[in-house]
Order: structure tokens, then C-alpha cells, then sequence
């Protein structure tokens, strides 16, 4: 039997139905973005015309793979060599041929919810046994002794994502180093997924590369689509040391194998912009989270604080309001036309219900009407 329909795409198919606003899919619709950045794009059509559209190389292209590892010695003060680079198929297939390559039948994965809706089924797909441990919210901060308790002998894999997608929230460096000693002490090595890397609006991002203890075992995924907004190019990549690199790329070959050779050369041509670029490309997104935020809280919402990705999201019980977070999404979408996320579907088992998660990468009229109907909605409740 298939897997259900998820939930983002049973929202986004309702909204087009009813005509509503869609703050559910996390895809950017900004006057400022546009079809995405100029010079990408103008990149990408110079290499169509004008360079190879034969197959690149399996690993990617050699260009691609030196952007990519002096992106992240510019911009995290990273070392990674090109050989410790394989480009994927968005990051999506580089989670896969991570968890392909690593994960054999009946070893143990130790995910964490909230959690992106792909990792449990590749989980699943590659044999794995998940155990799953929750952050902690309002901050969701991550549980160390939770984690500690989640590992074992049989435990192989452990899968995290900093920022995190629904909550924002971000791993620091105290706490990469106690769960260097747990992934040393157990002989686990860590997927981090880092696709929200760039879209941080306050503060710095910490990857577990920069971290001695996980430098040698810890597979970095990074996103294309995230670093420029442009989420249908599909073009990922895992940084890992040789022999986790190597094994990717192993499993990489046999499913998408490479990646359109015009979209990674543009992507070479970005990664190579200055930091002034990248942080300009972040400012429309800066500002219309300001701004939602604030029509927000004007309106009674109660948004936790989180400083990245495209998302915001909403206390219901801090909000005064007495529904669940699926009820109030239904209720939303269906009676005051705006789509949301409850953050319950991001979770396998025992979610948390008293959430909900919006995407604030719209223009402002968008949001401005989102929100009006956002607090029509809360004073008829309430």
C-alpha cells in the first residue's frame, strides 16, 4: 500500500481549492526573490548554451565540489578538501545515499522530533531501527540525558538537524561537544542536516565539523535550494571525511547518480559570491519575519522566538487558545482561508499538539492579509 498523502501537501492542495493563503509549503514567494537571483540564474543559462550537458562527473562537478569547500571555509571557517565533497540531487538524496551507505538491517538510528518528514521512512528504507527522543519546547532545546539514554550498542546512526525545521532552533557549541563525547563514547556517527545554514537572521551557525571530536565522523548535508531560494534546482551535497564521502558516494551512483551539470555550475558561480551578497539575499526574508511577527503579536499571538529557516511559530495555549494544533489548522484554513502546519506532523509518535508553524518567505500584502484573517480568526474563537 502507498504512504499516505502528507499532510503539507493535503493543506497546499485544500488552500488552491479554497483560494486561500498558503503560509503551509515552505516555498519562497517574495517580489524581492523573484524566479530566484539574477546572477544564478543568468549563470545557469550561460552553461545550458555554452557548456556540456553530458553527463558530469558521478562525485560532481570538480568546480562545484572546491565552491562548496571554499563557501565553507569563508563562511564557518570550515577545512574541507574537494574529496570530501559529493553532490547530490537535493539534500534530500544525499540524506538517502547517507543512510543507504551507513545504516544496515537492525542497526539503531537515533532521530529526533520534531523531524523532517523524509528521515524515518529513508530510516525504514534502509533497515534501520528508530528511536526517537523530542526537543524540549518552548526553546526546544535538545535533552542530553534523553540522548544519552537513546544510545546503545546497537546504535550506528545519529540523525540531527541544526537549524531545525519546524522550530528554528539551533545547536551550539557546548552542546556539540557533549554529543561529541556520546557519538565517541558509543562509535555513532552523526547526519547533520545544515540545509537552514544560511538563513539565520540572528547569531552564527555551528557545524559539527568545526567540532575535534566529530570532524572524522559526522556527514554535513547542505542545500542549494535553501542557500539561494531556489528549492526546484535540486542540488544538494554531503561533506564528509574520506571514507564516509567515499561510501556515499558508492550509494549515490546507483540512484540518481549526478546532477543537472548546467544547475551546478551555476551553483559554483554563486557559492562564490561575497558574504555582502548572501547577506543582502537574506534581508527580504529578515524583514517579512519581522513583519508577521509583529501583525502577530498584535493580534494576540503568542510566536516562540527562533531566528531561522522561513518559518514561524505559534504558542496555541500561550495564544489563549483552547484547540489542537490540527483542529486549529483545519478550522483556519477552512473558515478564515489561511493554510498552516500543525508541528504535530512532524512527529512520528506522541507529538506535541499545541503548535502550529507558518511560512513567513511571502510578500508583504500576502502576510498583511494573513494576518488580518489570523486575528478575525482568534477574536471569534476567543
Amino acid at each position: 500500500m502507498p504512504p499516505p498523502t502528507t499532510i503539507f501537501e493535503r493543506q497546499s492542495r485544500l488552500a488552491q481549492e479554497l483560494g486561500a493563503i498558503n503560509l503551509g509549503q515552505g516555498f519562497p514567494d517574495m517580489p524581492e526573490i523573484g524566479h530566484g537571483p539574477r546572477a544564478l540564474l543568468d549563470a545557469a543559462a550561460r552553461a545550458l548554451t555554452e557548456r556540456s550537458s553530458q553527463y558530469p562527473p558521478m562525485r560532481g562537478l570538480p568546480a562545484l565540489r572546491s565552491a562548496i569547500a571554499d563557501y565553507y571555509e569563508r563562511e564557518q571557517a570550515l577545512t574541507i578538501t574537494p574529496e570530501e565533497v559529493v553532490v547530490t540531487s537535493g539534500a534530500t538524496e544525499a540524506l538517502a545515499a547517507a543512510l543507504l551507505a551507513l545504516v544496515r538491517p537492525g542497526d539503531e538510528v537515533v532521530l529526533v522530533q520534531p523531524l523532517y518528514d523524509a528521515y524515518l521512512p529513508l530510516v525504514e528504507r534502509a533497515g534501520g531501527v528508530a528511536r526517537l527522543i523530542d526537543l524540549t519546547p518552548p526553546d526546544w532545546t535538545l535533552p542530553l540525558d534523553a540522548l544519552e539514554a537513546a544510545m546503545s550498542e546497537r546504535t550506528r546512526v545519529l540523525l540531527l538537524n541544526t537549524p531545525n525545521n519546524p522550530t528554528g532552533s539551533r545547536i551550539d557549541a557546548a552542546t556539540w561537544t557533549s554529543i561529541a563525547t556520546l557519538c565517541v563514547r558509543h562509535d555513532v556517527t552523526l547526519i547533520c542536516d545544515e540545509v537552514w545554514e544560511a538563513m539565520i537572521f540572528a547569531g552564527t551557525h555551528v557545524s559539527p565539523l568545526s567540532i575535534p571530536g566529530l570532524r572524522g565522523r559526522t556527514v554535513k548535508i547542505g542545500s542549494a535550494g535553501k542557500i539561494f531560494s531556489l528549492t526546484g534546482w535540486k542540488v544538494g551535497w554531503a561533506c564528509a571525511a574520506p571514507p564516509l564521502a567515499d561510501a556515499i558516494a558508492a550509494t549515490h551512483q546507483f540512484l540518481t547518480f549526478t546532477t543537472a551539470p548546467a544547475l551546478q555550475w551555476a551553483v559554483a558561480e554563486g557559492l562564490a559570491l561575497p558574504a555582502d551578497w548572501h547577506d543582502a539575499h537574506r534581508d527580504p526574508y529578515r524583514h517579512a519575519r519581522a513583519f508577521l511577527v509583529e501583525r502577530l503579536a498584535t493580534a494576540g499571538y503568542a510566536v516562540l522566538p527562533g531566528a531561522a529557516t522561513w518559518f514561524v511559530i505559534i504558542d496555541l495555549a500561550a495564544s489563549g487558545i483552547a484547540l489542537d494544533d490540527e483542529t486549529f489548522a483545519h478550522r483556519l484554513l477552512v473558515e478564515a482561508g489561511v493554510a498552516t502546519i500543525p508541528v504535530s506532523a512532524f512527529y512520528a509518535t506522541a507529538p506535541q499538539t499545541g503548535y502550529v508553524r507558518l511560512c513567513f518567505a511571502k510578500d508583504e500584502a500576502t502576510l498583511a492579509s494573513a494576518a488580518d484573517k489570523l486575528a478575525d480568526f482568534r477574536r471569534a474563537l476567543t
